[in-house]
């Protein structure tokens, strides 16, 4: 991948997009980089206004008005960074197939 830094500082997946070869997958992992923080924190922003029901990743791409294929690999990084977890819940997704349901991960109970 590209040495681009996230806010973070991390140029590396789950902060940046990630790819599993050499050649297409890394050329498409590379152009996601310059839009797939904005729409990671876009996505994380519809999980948390979903409150507890949370989101499908298709939910999430339907509230978004955007693709699905640019949204669920930002679900899933935002999953690698735990920021957001399964509830056990499933929901039928836009090809009729049980989705995973998210919602954000709690934050430590206080001391």
């Amino acid at each position: 991948m590209s040495g681009m830094k996230d806010l973070f500082g991390d140029s590396s997946y789950p902060n940046q997009p990630g790819f599993k070869a050499f050649g297409t997958s890394q050329q498409a992992a590379s152009a996601a980089a310059r839009y797939a923080g904005n729409l990671r924190e876009l996505a994380l922003a519809v999980i948390i206004e979903a409150g507890v029901q949370g989101r499908t990743a298709d939910e999430v791409a339907d509230k978004l008005n955007k693709s699905v294929l640019a949204v669920r690999p930002r679900v899933a990084e935002l999953a690698a960074q735990a920021r957001i977890i399964k509830t056990g819940v499933r929901r039928l997704n836009r090809s009729g197939l049980p989705a995973n349901v998210w919602i954000v991960t709690p934050a430590p109970a206080a001391r």
